[in-house]
């Protein structure tokens, strides 16, 4: 399943691009809707690439089906992210710590400065491996991301300004 998720910013593009290259910013969204237990693993700087390895975990509702095929305590995984900074341009992968035949997701975002502060648009693909339920599995995560990148938005703004 494609996606394509915008986030709008009061911020300036420069501010909300260092944030998500940085470790701090992280720790603080802890408590947004869908996911939990954020935790930067790694972060390597080189010139101008930052590399990026944060886990993640799914705390959002599935569908009794759903839950038949996958234990919700292990819908963890680590997303690897490569910042190009001063391009506002990113691409990620998930890394499934279970069920890693399962699940396969990747994209990208781009940071672009505009009227109002800045835009990010999330753009990827979800791929889920479950007999009869996989439609439904891509559709919550996909929900989910949803869900919490529109919260995430105004946690960074608030952030950047404290």
């Amino acid at each position: 399943m494609r996606f394509e998720i915008t986030q709008e910013y009061v911020s300036d593009s420069d501010s909300v691009e260092q944030a998500y290259a940085g470790e701090d910013l992280y720790p603080t969204l802890v408590g947004l809707p869908k996911l939990g237990g954020i935790q930067v693993l790694e972060r390597v700087e080189s010139g101008a690439t930052v590399n990026l390895r944060i886990r993640f975990r799914f705390t959002g509702h599935l569908a009794g089906a759903v839950t038949a095929v996958v234990d919700p305590d292990k819908l963890t995984w680590v997303q690897e992210t490569r910042h190009e900074i001063g391009s506002g341009h990113a691409s990620f992968v998930l890394r499934p710590d279970h069920y890693p035949d399962r699940l396969r997701a990747s994209g990208s975002f781009q940071i672009e400065a505009n009227s109002h502060g800045c835009r990010r648009v999330v753009a990827g693909e979800i791929k889920v491996r479950a007999p009869l339920f996989a439609g439904r599995v891509e559709e919550a995560i996909v929900s989910g991301l949803r869900e919490y990148l529109e919260a995430e938005a105004p946690a960074v703004d608030a952030w950047l300004i404290d």
